[in-house]
């Protein structure tokens, strides 16, 4: 039976594993790493990983599991190079290629998560295993291409490094589940490598605006493993509370000969009496030792509780439930809402909005990637059929625990899509009538023969790496975005054969419509011989470590080797003159080993690649020794360049 699991930045009921009994400490790296996996400790088990597959010819096994670590932990930029290699094997599973294509449709890839998904389903006849997946790709290139006109605001006030979820407002004040800074803390999740998921408060103002975060009072926070989410009633005295079950009789799961002990989820019911908060009690249909229970929703007339359980009955993987207030004050036996809305995945995250409208998210409907927010009308067991909240509600990451707040138009949503804060966000979400009319226009070209470069993906990034926008460049080069004024954005177009171009632009201080425009300039990567230097690669003085900015910039080049499989390249750093000659021919060497070593790190073969030294030897200026030159011309010198050798 399927059981709700907390990732690294959302997904299901939050469950705590943690392994039953130590076995005695082993000093082999992969027995240390395969121990860790199997006591579902991804974070760390990422790191003996990774140790063993910076190798020439890595094992498969280490490959695959490195992956799924990587996705466990919701680093999919990291899972798609790792699973582009491991498909690249003659040994790898067909299965790996479903873990491929849903991490490439998770990074808004949906071409090439198409290609990989029906690759799957010709090698193993298996097309209906990922009919809803390639539908969603169908669908997710249209919205994404024609968004809807909800603007979404990352809460940063109260967002951070770590994950903050699932917002439900109660008067002036927002609940939300959120995981403690590990420094005030000492228990952590293995799962993660992050604290274990408390209860918070916030200041919410009349524009749903949020400020003063802290951990929640009135003893909330009772237990050691997680708590959260918490929903409650309107009147705000009675507060239904999800946590770890904390005790030692929860379900056990064996693996490998080893037993480990699941801590299921169980909700739990506190009411407020004469302005007191009494103790909590438990929800009468909690069963630890079979199944969990979580996610509360109550409907608007507040006589029926939706939740989220994997007991049995279902239609597979976690469903809704309802109960239904009796006379007495007692709860109605569990009742499931039924096959329109719950799927053979997981459905998770109810909320009744104020018409009664259903708002649940589900990873077994055709969606964006991963889970994706539906809504449906109806009540108990009857229900229309779910409507997916399109882009940019949905994104191709995770989102969920949708909450309208006031009005219709406006409230809060969780995601752990790209360009956020930390891991899981809270955003607030409205939609405001627009006053000025902003828009980009641009063209994508072939660098070399300057002719317009057709059915190139052009992304849309604001604030960073948040998506505001996808499509492909048409026959004639064009693409076209609408804009939101007071915004930074970042635009991107790739195409394999290429190298990417990118630029930047901004609406800040535009105060009447208007429309930019942008030239995008692809460089083909066809020419053997053809080198291409890589702008802004930076080194401490006398060092040859990758720098967080130097990271940033290396980290296209690896999606550039990803992305074209065949490629293969030499990497040539160069420095200035000043320094003794033979000095510096080894530095340089050493900075190219180091940008290997990087790309190795995430995921390239080390076979494609060659690191080659050139010291002082092919200086760009007349900067030779001796010859007196400012720092920004000795700064030229100084580079990182690749080559392709192979394609």
């Amino acid at each position: 039976m399927m059981k709700f699991t907390y990732t690294f930045l959302t997904t299901a009921l939050l469950l705590c594993f943690y392994g039953s009994a130590e076995a005695q400490e082993q000093p082999d790296l992969r027995a240390r790493a395969n121990r860790l996996f199997q006591e579902y400790q991804y974070a760390n088990a990422a790191k003996g990983y990774l140790k063993l597959v910076v190798v020439k010819k890595p094992r498969l096994m280490d490959m695959e599991r490195l992956a799924i670590c990587y996705r466990k932990m919701n680093n999919f930029e990291d899972a798609e190079t790792w699973y582009a290699r491991i498909i690249a094997d003659p040994k790898s599973n067909a299965e790996n290629l479903i873990l491929y294509g849903e991490v490439l449709k998770t990074n808004a890839k949906y071409e090439q998560a198409k290609k990989v998904l029906q690759e799957y389903a010709t090698k193993t006849g298996k097309q209906q295993a990922v009919a809803n997946e390639l539908a969603g790709c169908d669908s997710a290139q249209v919205w994404m291409a024609r968004p809807t006109a909800h603007k979404l605001k990352n809460e940063a006030q109260i967002n951070t490094q770590n994950a903050e979820f699932s917002a439900f407002p109660q008067g002036t004040t927002l609940y939300y589940a959120g995981e403690p800074e590990t420094a005030l803390t000492d228990k952590t999740y293995g799962w993660t490598g992050n604290s274990f998921l408390k209860i918070f408060t916030a200041g919410l103002g009349s524009e749903n605006e949020l400020s003063n975060p802290s951990q929640a009072m009135d003893n909330l926070n009772t237990e050691s493993y997680h708590m959260g989410p918490v929903t409650g009633n309107k009147a705000g005295d009675v507060l239904f509370i999800t946590r770890t079950y904390p005790g030692k009789k929860g379900e056990i799961s064996k693996e490998n000969k080893r037993s480990y002990k699941t801590n299921t989820l169980e909700l739990f019911i506190r009411k407020k009496v004469n302005g007191v908060w009494q103790e909590a009690e438990a929800f009468p249909y909690n069963k630890v030792q079979e199944y969990s229970v979580g996610h509360a929703a109550l409907s608007t007339d507040e006589k029926t509780l939706y939740f989220v359980s994997d007991m049995p009955g279902g239609f597979g993987g976690t469903d809704i439930w309802y109960v239904t207030a009796n006379a007495d004050g007692s709860w109605s036996a569990p009742l499931n809402a039924g096959k329109d809305i719950n799927t053979p995945a997981n459905e998770l995250f109810p909320a009744i909005g104020p018409d009664g409208t259903l708002f649940y998210s589900t990873s077994g409907l055709p969606g964006m990637g991963g889970l994706d927010i539906f809504s449906s009308k109806g009540q108990a067991s009857g229900w229309s059929k779910p409507q997916n909240l399109r882009f940019p509600l949905n994104s191709a990451a995770d989102d969920f625990a949708f909450v309208i707040n006031g009005a219709n138009t406006a409230g809060f949503i969780s995601s752990n899509r790209k360009g956020g804060k930390g891991d899981d966000d809270i955003y607030s979400f409205s939609q405001q009538k627009v006053r000025i009319i902003l828009a980009l226009a641009g063209i994508t070209f072939n660098k070399k023969t300057g002719e317009r470069l057709p059915a190139a993906a052009v992304t849309l990034f604001s604030g960073g790496r948040t998506i505001t926008g996808k499509q492909n460049s048409k026959e004639d080069g064009t693409f076209f975005f609408e804009l939101e004024a007071g915004a930074d954005y970042r635009v991107l177009a790739t195409k394999e054969g290429f190298y990417a171009d990118s630029t930047s632009l901004s609406t800040l201080g535009l105060t009447k419509s208007d429309t930019l425009r942008v030239a995008l300039n692809l460089n083909p990567l066809f020419e053997k011989g053809k080198v291409l230097r890589l702008e802004n690669i930076h080194y401490d003085f006398d060092k040859a470590n990758i720098r967080v900015d130097a990271a940033k910039i290396l980290n296209e080049l690896v999606r550039t080797m990803r992305d074209n499989p065949t490629l293969k390249i030499e990497l040539g750093s160069h420095t200035d003159s000043r320094g003794v000659d033979i000095y510096n021919l080894d530095l340089s060497q050493r900075r190219a080993n180091s940008v290997v070593n990087y790309l190795v790190s995430r995921g390239i073969s080390r076979d494609r690649m060659t690191a080659m030294g050139y010291g002082e030897q092919k200086l760009l200026n007349r900067c030779a020794n001796g010859v007196a030159c400012s720092v920004a011309e000795h700064q030229a010198n100084r580079r990182t360049e690749f080559k392709v050798l192979a394609f």
